[in-house]
């Protein structure tokens, strides 16, 4: 289980992700889905680094 609270990321003064939470269970599968610049890569590489 992978868990986030309130995550955020910041470029300078732009909040990339701002109170970003989710609960990812044991074999559930997860897509992301937005327009360009929503924060979806971003979100993905911080997810890489837990």
């Amino acid at each position: 289980m992978i868990t986030f609270n309130k995550a955020g990321k910041r470029f300078g003064t732009l909040d990339a992700v701002k109170d970003f939470s989710l609960d990812i269970r044991d074999k559930e599968i997860l897509g992301l889905l937005g327009p360009n610049g929503a924060g979806k890569t971003t979100l993905m590489l911080m997810m890489g680094t837990v």
